[in-house]
């Protein structure tokens, strides 16, 4: 059990390869909330989607220019945000957030209306936060059941969210900080504003930031409760099973976890020519393009719930469709 509930996050003002400063979470979600002067909340901005605990603060001690990428430590959120996203067809992005508000607030009766964070994202998206009020536990793997709740409660919701952002070290966009594309703050909406504006109203109220208060939520949920239970749960077997897939003792060419990083979330700028030759370096010890395919495309598939012999079918066939299997056994 964690007797210290993770506390760092970080924070990047400008562009998303922008230096990450190591922040307290809280303190810097309220002040952008606020408004606060220092928040700068005329310049782009993000925030980490998640929390760390102390072990953050020596990994970005240990890490050339402070990056982030590698850090495999404990972490926790006490807010799990929604992205839904739809570029070309912005009324979609508002009914798809106006449907999961809806359905979360319904799933969850507890909750009032104002416990339920939405955000127009300051382009064509929304954003939509649940607070954690189940008080879930923190763990190397909570961003992975935070994306397996998020993604079930999507689906039961009718909607399409982007997976994206559940990686640990994920930037998100920091409320009322500026969009650099479409000069637009990331709003924060009430119910009673997401549920009735028209995209044109809200997009001009974002023209401005707005401050707001961060909602505290003591009310309590066993079926949230329940539901985080069985996302962890799900994970924990997954992970069981990727645990026991790597015992390999045949020899064979393996990818690193370096690479997968790298392929996965590229790299800080102090980092990006090591991690991009060790990466290349890494592919180059495949013998042929079966093995790689297999290499890199095994674990996404077992993941997505695929079977072993499912996985192994579909990957054959789509390189015998190229004319490039199958070297592989």
């Amino acid at each position: 059990m964690i007797t210290t509930m993770p506390k760092h996050g970080f924070v990047v003002v400008g562009g998303k390869l922008g230096q990450r400063q190591r922040v307290i979470a809280a303190v810097a979600l309220a002040g952008y909330a606020a408004c606060d002067e220092h928040a700068e909340v005329d310049k782009e901005a993000y925030l980490s989607a998640f929390q760390y605990g102390d072990d953050f603060i020596a990994h970005l001690k240990a890490t050339t220019e402070g990056s982030t990428a590698g850090y495999d430590g404990v972490c926790w959120a006490p807010w799990l945000w929604f992205d839904i996203d739809f570029a070309a067809d912005p009324e979609r992005a508002l009914a798809d957030a106006r449907r999961l508000t809806t359905h979360l607030l319904h799933r969850y009766p507890v909750l009032d209306e104002g416990d339920v964070l939405a955000f127009f994202s300051g382009a064509k998206g929304y954003h939509v936060g649940l607070p954690t009020f189940w008080h879930p536990e923190p763990s190397v793997t909570f961003h992975k059941a935070a994306r397996r709740f998020a993604e079930k409660i999507a689906t039961d919701a009718g909607v399409t969210i982007d997976a994206g952002v559940y990686d640990k070290v994920r930037l998100f966009r920091a409320p009322n900080s500026k969009h650099p594309k479409t000069g637009l703050h990331k709003r924060r909406l009430s119910n009673k504003e997401l549920m009735h504006l028209t995209p044109g109203r809200i997009a001009e109220l974002a023209a401005a930031p707005e401050p707001f208060g961060v909602p505290v939520v003591t009310a309590t949920c066993q079926r949230a409760a329940d539901d985080w239970r069985d996302a962890a749960q799900a994970v924990a077997v997954v992970t069981e099973a990727k645990a026991r897939r790597r015992v390999d003792t045949s020899g064979s060419p393996r990818l690193n976890r370096s690479t997968v990083e790298f392929i996965r979330d590229g790299a800080a700028e102090g980092d990006r020519h090591r991690l991009l030759f060790s990466a290349a370096a890494n592919l180059a010890e495949f013998p042929d393009v079966a093995s790689l395919a297999h290499a890199l495309l095994t674990e996404p598939g077992l993941d997505s719930g695929l079977t072993p012999s499912d996985v192994n079918r579909q990957i054959e066939c789509g390189l015998a469709h190229t004319g490039k299997g199958t070297a592989h056994a």
